[in-house]
C-alpha cells in the first residue's frame, strides 16, 4: 500500500473547522494489515480504513521537537459497524525512548472530534472528559518531553471479532484546542430507542414496547415480598450451619485455623456475595449526541431521569432511561421506593447477601441488607500533590481526614452495615510513576516535598552524597524546591519507592485512625485498588481490616491474595469483577469477555466459586446489577454486565447460575464441595 502524508501541523479556522493546510510532518508507514480504501466517506475530507486485528495502524516520523509548539493532535472519526473500537496514539523520545500513550473508545455509527491536548504529555492527569462518540480519554505510559519526541504511532488497540472499519481526516497537530464537535453524522439513524436500547441491533429478549416493559416491572414488584434468602442462611445471609463464636452484634473478621471469614453481627460464618450499583444506574450521557435520541424524557414528570452536569462537569448532561422508565411503571410519586423494593427482592432470590459498592445503600439500611458503601477524599486544606495523592504532610491533612471520616456517623450504630471502602481505584494507581516522582515533576513546593527532602537529609550526609547515591546532579533544595526536569535515575527512584511507601502508609493510617473514631464498630475494606497492586503500595496498607482490590481476571489470583494475607496479616475482598458478551445489544462486552449468556454464566459460578474455595477470600462483589447504557455512561463506558437489563428483563442464564453457586458457596468455602470449573472460552477483551 502507498504511504500517505496524514499528519499535518495546521491552524485553527474562523469557521471552527479544522484547515486542511499546514507543514507536513511527513508520510505514514503501514503496520500490521491495515488497509486503505477507496469511495465516498460521510465525514467530510475523510479516507476510510479497515484493520483485521488489533495492533493494525499507522506509524509516523518527524524531526524531534515538531511537537513542541502545538496545543493538541485531533482528527474527525466515525466508525462503521456494530461494536466499540479502542484506539490508541503513542508519542515516543526516539526508538527506544519513553513513550507516552493516549487510548480512546468510539462509538459506532456517530462521528466524532478527537482530541488529543498535548499538555497531558505531563502525566498529572489519568482521563480527560468524554466527548460526544470520543470516549473515556485515558492516559498512560511515561512522560515525555515533546521537544524529544520524534514518532508516533495510531493504531487499533483492542476490537470485536469482526474487522474494525472507519473513516477519519488527516491527523493533524494544531497550536490551539480545535472546538468540540457540534453536529454529529449519524449514517443510520438514531443511537437509542424510546426505551434506551440500542436503536440499531436486533437480539434475542429485546423489549418491543413500553406496555411489555411496564407489565414485568409490575410484576415483580408484586413478586419482590414473597422472595426470601434460603433457609440455611442467616437472617443477613450468613451460615447457619457453622458458628464462630458468639456475634458481637457487628461484621468482624474471623480467622478459623487459616481460613478467613467475616462473622455476621450473630455470628455466624459469612462469605460476601455482592452486587455493586444496586441503583437507578443506567445513565447516558446525551450532550452533543440529542439528534442520536428517538426520544427525550420531557419535564415535569420525568425530572428525575434528567442530570445536568453541575459544576463537576459543566455542560455535560446524562438521561437515565432507567428512571424514566421506573417513573412509566410506577408513576411520578413513589417510585424509587418501589423500585428499591424490586431490587432487594431480586437480590434475594438471586441468593446475594450484600449491596455492594456506589448502591443507594440507604434502602438496604433501612431494609436491614446487609451493605457496604463507598468514601471519598476530597482535601479541602491539604490538596493534591499528584493526580489525587494529597499532601500528607500538610498541617491541614489531619483535619481534612476528620471531616471525610465524619459521614460515617450516619450508619456507625447500624448492624447491616458490614463496613466502608476508604476510596475506589485512585488515579496514581494508574500512572507508572510513583506517587513521590510524579509530586517532584508536578507540584513546585508542598509540604510532602519538604518532607521528602528532610527524610533525605537523615539518609545523606549532604549534597554530594546524594548526587553520588543517585548517579546524577540532585540537592536537597531541588528535592524541596522547583519542579524537576529530565530523567530520574533507577538509583533516585529506589529511594522515591521507599518514600513512596511512606506516602502512601501516613495517607491511609491518618484516613483510618479518623474513620475508626467516628466509628469503631465497623470494618474497614481497604481502598479498592485496581487489578494486582504493586508490592510497594502493599507495604504502606497495613491499617485496614480488609484488603479490596477489583479484579477483572478470569479468577482471583490465589497467589496474590496469599501474598497480601502474608505481608498485611489480612483477608482480601474483591470489589468489582464482571464478563460481558456482545449478543445483547450493548457496544462493548466489559472488561470480561465471552461469545455469549451462557458463558457469562459459566464464568461467573467460575470465578465465584473459586474465590469462595480460596482461604484468604472473604467475598467477591459483581459490578453491576444493570447493564450500561449503549450511549455510554458519563465517561463512555457501554457494557454488557448487568444481571437485569434496561428495561428490567432478567438475564435468565446469569440468574441460575447465580443462583447454584450462591447456594453451595458455603460447602465451597468450607472445602466440603469442590468449586466449579467447567470454564468457557475467553475471548479477547474488549472495553474502554
Amino acid at each position: 500500500m502507498r504511504r500517505r502524508t496524514f499528519v499535518a501541523v495546521t491552524a485553527i479556522g474562523a469557521s471552527g473547522t479544522i484547515a486542511a493546510q499546514g507543514q507536513k510532518l511527513g508520510v505514514w508507514k503501514t503496520l500490521g494489515g491495515l488497509r486503505e480504501e477507496d469511495g465516498a466517506a460521510p465525514v467530510e475530507g475523510a479516507h476510510w480504513f479497515s484493520a483485521e486485528s488489533a495492533g493494525d495502524g499507522m506509524a509516523f516520523e518527524f524531526p524531534a521537537g515538531t511537537l513542541a509548539k502545538s496545543k493538541c493532535i485531533t482528527t474527525d472519526l466515525l466508525l462503521d459497524g456494530k461494536d466499540l473500537a479502542v484506539f490508541q496514539i503513542v508519542l515516543r523520545e526516539g526508538e527506544n525512548g519513553r513513550s507516552f500513550n493516549f487510548r480512546f473508545g468510539v462509538l459506532a455509527q456517530c462521528s466524532l472530534r478527537m482530541r488529543l491536548d498535548l499538555s497531558l504529555v505531563d502525566q498529572n492527569k489519568w482521563m480527560a472528559d468524554r466527548e460526544g462518540a470520543f470516549l473515556k480519554p485515558t492516559c498512560g505510559g511515561d512522560r515525555v518531553d515533546l521537544a524529544l519526541v520524534d514518532r508516533m504511532t495510531f493504531r487499533v488497540l483492542r476490537k470485536g471479532p469482526r474487522p474494525v472499519r472507519w473513516c477519519m481526516t488527516d491527523l493533524k497537530a494544531v497550536p490551539a484546542m480545535p472546538p468540540k464537535l457540534t453536529e454529529v453524522v449519524l449514517p443510520k439513524g438514531a443511537l437509542l430507542d424510546e426505551l434506551g436500547q440500542n436503536a440499531q441491533r436486533e437480539w434475542p429478549g429485546k423489549t418491543r414496547s413500553v406496555a411489555e416493559m411496564k407489565s414485568r416491572t409490575l410484576a415483580q414488584a408484586e413478586n419482590a415480598s414473597k422472595l426470601e434468602w434460603p433457609a440455611g442462611f442467616s437472617k443477613w445471609g450468613g451460615w447457619k450451619l457453622k458458628k464462630l463464636g458468639e456475634g458481637t452484634g457487628w461484621f468482624r473478621v474471623h480467622n478459623d485455623s487459616g481460613r478467613w471469614w467475616l462473622a455476621d453481627p450473630d455470628g455466624y460464618a459469612f462469605w460476601s456475595t455482592g452486587l455493586d450499583c444496586v441503583r437507578v444506574d443506567c445513565d447516558a450521557r446525551v450532550d452533543g449526541l440529542e439528534s442520536a435520541l428517538k426520544w427525550i424524557p420531557e419535564l415535569p414528570e420525568f425530572a428525575d431521569a434528567i442530570n445536568n452536569g453541575g459544576r463537576a462537569r459543566p455542560g455535560a448532561k446524562s438521561v437515565n432511561y432507567l428512571a424514566a422508565n421506573m417513573i412509566r411503571a410506577f408513576g411520578q410519586d413513589g417510585w424509587r421506593e418501589k423500585w428499591s423494593r424490586v431490587a432487594l427482592g431480586e437480590m434475594k432470590r438471586l441468593r446475594f447477601n450484600t449491596v455492594g459498592n456506589w448502591s443507594e445503600w440507604e434502602f438496604a439500611a433501612k431494609a436491614q441488607f446487609p451493605y457496604v458503601r463507598p468514601m471519598s477524599f476530597r482535601g479541602a486544606r491539604s490538596g493534591m500533590v499528584y493526580r489525587d495523592f494529597p499532601d500528607v504532610f500538610h498541617e491541614g491533612f489531619e483535619a481534612d481526614a476528620a471531616d471525610y471520616a465524619s459521614q460515617l456517623k450516619t450508619t456507625a450504630n447500624d448492624p447491616a452495615f458490614i463496613g466502608y471502602f476508604l476510596m475506589n481505584e485512585p488515579t496514581w494507581g494508574f500512572s507508572s510513576e510513583l506517587p513521590a516522582a510524579g509530586m517532584l515533576y508536578n507540584i513546585d513546593a508542598c509540604s510532602t516535598r519538604e518532607e521528602l527532602a528532610r527524610w533525605l537529609r537523615r539518609k545523606y550526609d549532604g549534597n554530594d552524597a546524594l548526587t553520588k547515591a543517585w548517579t546524577q546532579p540532585a540537592t536537597f533544595e531541588k528535592v524541596a524546591l522547583g519542579r524537576w526536569r529530565g530523567v530520574l535515575s533507577k538509583e533516585a527512584l529506589d529511594d522515591l519507592r521507599e518514600f513512596s511507601v511512606l506516602m502512601v502508609e501516613r495517607y491511609f493510617k491518618t484516613l483510618s485512625k479518623a474513620c475508626k473514631e467516628v466509628d469503631p464498630h465497623h470494618l474497614n475494606l481497604g481502598m479498592r485498588w485496581a487489578g494486582v497492586p504493586p508490592e510497594w503500595s502493599v507495604r504502606g496498607m497495613k491499617s485496614f481490616d480488609v484488603y479490596s482490590l477489583n479484579c477483572y481476571e478470569e479468577k482471583l489470583p490465589r497467589a496474590q491474595a496469599e501474598k497480601i494475607n502474608s505481608m498485611l496479616k489480612m483477608p482480601v475482598m474483591v470489589g468489582e469483577w464482571h464478563f460481558g458478551a456482545l449478543d445483547a445489544g450493548l457496544p462493548a462486552s466489559g472488561i470480561g469477555h465471552l461469545k455469549n449468556q451462557a458463558d457469562r454464566a459459566r464464568a461467573y459460578r467460575v470465578y465465584l466459586e473459586d474465590a469462595a474455595a480460596d482461604p484468604y477470600c472473604v467475598g467477591a462483589h459483581w459490578f453491576t446489577l444493570y447493564d450500561q447504557s449503549a450511549m455510554g455512561r458519563f465517561d463512555g463506558e457501554n457494557y454488557n454486565i448487568g444481571f437485569l437489563d434496561i428495561c428490567q428483563r432478567a438475564y435468565d442464564e446469569m440468574g441460575k447460575a447465580a443462583i447454584a453457586s450462591h447456594e453451595r458457596m458455603y460447602d465451597v468455602a468450607s472445602g466440603k464441595t469442590p468449586p466449579f470449573a467447567n470454564a468457557p472460552e475467553y475471548l479477547p477483551k474488549l472495553f474502554l
